[in-house]
This record gives structure tokens, C-alpha cells and sequence, in this order.
């Protein structure tokens, strides 16, 4: 008798697996933060000073482009690791939910905001009648961490969570959570930028309450750029998520103007808002009647129910999820001709492809996978295998065979 061993992947598979599901954009700031920083250090760079957000230097000579620079300079390698990291599991979850491109246009936003943000309140601060803070105009920032601030802000948003843990020392309340990583950073840290910071929180709270929404475009946008021939290299990456089945008026609706009782209830409202902006693959008709013949029906848990179509629908399931279930079920009905005639006991669709009205009664369904089951017994496979391959194949004892004979070649 074989014994089960237990073999623990090395650290380069566990490296490229957790590489592997990076999206797209997400991935491609990471690369592009850390060549940067690695060319600097090798041809010894360090005159930030032409790169980094400097007010004076914006407003004085107009140099814009200090704006996008800063955000993929870093001065340390700790600076860099500890924005990357960072950014991995936020932009990770805000691609995955609005999709690569719609990411990106969000930190191009986000990274003018907070210069907007940060001119502003350096402006205010240099020429108040009280007190005169010039040393604001003259700050050199550099870093990505003004954006990961904001997307803070969005995500724990997003997420409807009521608390946030800190570091997994404490735990806070969530809509405090930005504030009080802002606290601790300049705490703990030195030649912090505060105001970086600052401005990144409230760029975050700005599109999270809809003030950025007339800047966002619509799905037509994205939509029109993903069909771009000279992008499509890029839309063909396994880790490139389409901006399909995005909202209309293209951004995430992170607040609602009615007053819910119970955070419960807005938690859930919103997630049924956000199911909605998942990238989805949608097949036409011809598409799906192209699939393998070898594997008819839907695709079910095991141990699920055997019309996973009806109407006894787990309530868990969100609104999208039904309302997409629903409509597959209306749009197969309605394009499948009825036929008055061969009608099988079962209620299946006939071999001509015509609809054979009628559902199979329970007892009718046992008896056949019993049935089944037996003559898969019968061919010598063990019976607990062999009811778990038939369910599996959803009653059809061909795709049952086939599983049991590829799980026989693998041991």
C-alpha cells in the first residue's frame, strides 16, 4: 500500500504563484517601481530634486510632469518594498473589480488629485495671515504611498467592513483606519511627508462620496480601447482583466442616498451594486451550442441540486448572480422551438433538438442514477467512485467513465 506523502511546494512555485495572480496593472507598477529604482541605485542617481513633487517648482515654472514622476521614484530600498507591498493586495482587489484599465485611469486621477490637494493646502499654508509655513512650497516628495492612501480609502470602502486591524496589533473602526496609518507613519517614521499623505486620505474620501464622478468616463470608453488592434498584445494577457460588464456611468458606487437602517443592509446593497462591475464572459448562442457534446448540461457543486435553474434559489446568492441565471434560463427557452412531438419520459430535449415539455419526477431521477450507477458496477469500477464520477458528470454515464478512467491512470 502506497503511503501519502505530503510534499510542500519550494519557495520559487510559491513565489510565481503569488506572482501569477497579480493583475495586469497592478504587476506592471510593480515592475516599473522597482526597474527604477534598481537604475538609480546602479548608475548612482539620486538627484530627486528634477523629479520629485515640488510646489514651488510646479507653480513657478509649470512643471507638470513632476506630478506623475514622483509617484514612481522612491529614495530607499525600503521605501520601495514597503509601497509594493502595500500595493499589491489594494490594487490586487480594485483590479479585479474594475478592471485593468479602469485602474489605471484611477491612479492617474488619484495622483493629480493629490497634487491638487497638496498645491492647495501648501498655497494656504504659506500665505495665511497668521502664520507662514513657506517651508510647505519647498517639500521634495517622492513615493507611490500618496496613492496607496487613497486607494486605503476606496477599499476599505469597497469592502464594507466595520473594523480594520492595524498592523494585527488592534483593531480600529474602519472609517478611522486611514487616519490612524496616517498617525502612525509619522509617528514611527521619519522624513515622512505628512501632507503626501494627507492629501492621498482625502483624494480617497472625494471619489469615494461621488466628487470625481463627472470625470469618470463611461464602459463605452474602456470598452473602445480594449478593442484598440495595437493594444491587443496586452488585452491577450492571461492577467489583463476587460472592463466588460462594468456600470454605466463608469465608476463604483461606494455610498447611497437613502438611510438604511442597519450597516447590514447597505453592506448588501452595495455588494449586489459591485457584482455588477466583475468582469464577465458572456457566449452567444452559436457559442454555446458549439460546446463539447461530451459534457451536456450546467455545471453544479457536488451534492447540489439537480435543476440548479428552478425556482428554490439559495438566498445567499447575490441579485446579479439571479438576475443572469434567470435570464440564460429565459433566453434558452425562448430560443429552442417547442415540438409537440417525441417527447421523452424524461422531459429532456429530444434528438431532433426540439424542447420536450414536461420536468422528471424525483422518483423518475433516482431510478435512472440508481440504474446508471449499477452498470457502472457492473463494469468494475467501486461504487462510491463511481457515484461520485456520476454525479460529478451530471447523470450522463459516458463523461462518468471518462472520470473514472483518468482517475485510474493517475494512481
Amino acid at each position: 500500500m502506497r503511503s501519502n506523502i505530503v510534499s510542500e511546494a519550494g519557495l520559487p512555485t510559491r513565489l510565481s504563484h503569488w506572482w501569477e495572480g497579480i493583475p495586469f496593472i497592478t504587476s506592471a507598477i510593480v515592475i516599473v517601481c522597482g526597474i527604477i529604482y534598481l537604475v538609480c541605485l546602479f548608475v548612482g542617481y539620486d538627484s530627486f530634486a528634477e523629479i520629485c513633487f515640488w510646489p514651488s517648482a510646479v507653480i513657478s515654472r509649470f512643471q507638470v510632469y513632476r506630478i506623475y514622476t514622483a509617484i514612481v521614484f522612491h529614495g530607499s530600498l525600503l521605501h520601495v518594498l514597503f509601497n509594493m507591498l502595500a500595493l499589491v493586495p489594494l490594487g490586487s482587489e480594485l483590479e479585479k473589480i474594475m478592471g485593468s484599465l479602469r485602474l489605471l485611469f484611477l491612479i492617474v486621477l488619484l495622483a493629480t488629485s493629490n497634487a491638487i490637494f497638496h498645491l492647495f493646502i501648501a498655497l494656504l499654508a504659506a500665505h495665511n495671515p497668521f502664520h507662514s509655513y513657506d517651508y510647505l512650497m519647498n517639500e521634495c516628495a517622492i513615493g507611490f504611498s500618496g496613492v496607496l492612501f487613497s486607494m486605503i480609502v476606496i477599499e476599505t470602502s469597497l469592502s464594507g467592513v466595520q473594523y480594520r486591524s492595524v498592523f494585527g496589533l488592534f483593531n480600529v473602526p474602519a472609517k478611522w483606519y486611514a487616519w490612524i496609518l496616517l498617525v502612525v507613519f509619522q509617528l514611527l517614521m521619519t522624513n515622512v511627508s505628512l501632507l503626501g499623505h494627507l492629501c492621498g486620505i482625502l483624494s480617497g474620501f472625494a471619489y469615494t462620496n461621488g466628487l470625481f464622478n463627472y470625470l469618470l468616463p463611461g464602459s463605452s470608453f474602456y470598452s473602445a480601447i480594449e478593442s484598440v488592434s495595437l493594444l491587443a498584445s496586452c488585452m491577450r494577457r492571461p492577467k489583463f482583466i476587460l472592463c466588460t460588464g462594468g456600470n454605466p456611468s463608469g465608476y463604483i458606487p461606494t455610498h447611497t442616498n437613502t438611510n438604511s437602517a442597519t450597516s447590514g443592509v447597505f453592506s448588501t446593497g452595495l455588494w449586489r451594486s459591485l457584482s455588477s462591475l466583475m468582469p464577465q464572459r458572456r457566449e452567444s448562442a452559436p457559442a454555446q451550442a458549439a460546446l463539447d457534446s461530451r459534457f451536456p448540461g450546467r455545471g453544479r457543486t457536488l451534492g447540489g441540486s439537480q435543476n440548479p435553474a428552478g425556482p428554490a434559489v439559495n438566498s445567499d446568492l447575490g441579485l446579479h448572480d439571479r438576475l443572469l441565471d434567470n435570464g440564460s434560463s429565459d433566453r434558452l427557452s425562448e430560443s429552442i422551438p417547442v415540438s409537440t412531438g417525441q417527447r421523452a419520459s424524461d422531459g429532456r430535449v429530444s434528438a431532433d433538438g426540439a424542447a420536450v415539455v414536461g420536468a422528471p419526477t424525483s422518483q423518475q431521477v433516482s431510478d435512472t442514477f440508481e440504474e446508471q450507477l449499477q452498470q457502472l458496477v457492473a463494469m468494475g469500477f467501486e461504487k462510491t467512485q463511481a457515484e461520485v464520477a456520476l454525479t460529478a458528470a451530471d447523470g450522463d454515464p459516458s463523461v462518468a467513465v471518462e472520470i473514472l478512467m483518468s482517475q485510474q491512470a493517475h494512481i
